[in-house]
């Protein structure tokens, strides 16, 4: 069984590792590659491991670690204000959220998405990978770049 006992900063990947989120925040794990291998997860106790990151072998075997598709509940609103209610509200429940520009995203729940929709918009069901923030003590950052000074703009949600 190949042991993966490294986060890694860089190199090229020989196999990779699909995983969704439940499985990406604990650091000891057996685990199937995609390629059929065996392999145990043998971390320390770290942030998340997020789609793209690479853990290694003592041997030399690089892994990328790919974000499995799950059961997500997405919002597209490009009406900021909105947006950020939304993101206030679901973050007063504690609940990881994804934002991206006009997205947010959170681990589908019916209560959830009808609490959205009180506030006046339609979340999508989805198969996709989820990308929480990592939370202000824990991490990385959001990994996206664009530009934050972006004026408001008065557009609708869908």
């Amino acid at each position: 069984m190949l042991e993966l006992t490294r986060r890694l900063e860089s190199g090229v990947p020989d196999k990779t590792l699909t995983l969704p989120l439940e499985k990406r925040i604990r650091g000891r794990l057996r685990v199937t590659l995609d390629d059929g291998t065996d392999a145990g997860l043998i971390l320390d106790r770290g942030p998340l491991l997020r789609d793209g990151d690479l853990v290694g072998s003592l041997d030399g075997v690089i892994v990328e670690i790919k974000a499995a598709d799950e059961a997500v509940s997405s919002v597209y609103c490009e009406a900021h204000l909105m947006l950020a209610r939304i993101c206030y509200h679901l973050g007063n429940r504690h609940v990881p959220l994804q934002i991206a520009p006009g997205m947010v995203r959170y681990q589908h729940d019916h209560v959830l998405d009808d609490m959205v929709r009180g506030l006046g918009v339609e979340p999508h069901f989805e198969q996709a990978p989820f990308e929480p923030e990592p939370g202000a003590y824990g991490g990385k950052g959001h990994g996206h770049s664009h530009n934050h000074a972006q004026a408001d703009r008065d557009e609708s949600c869908h």
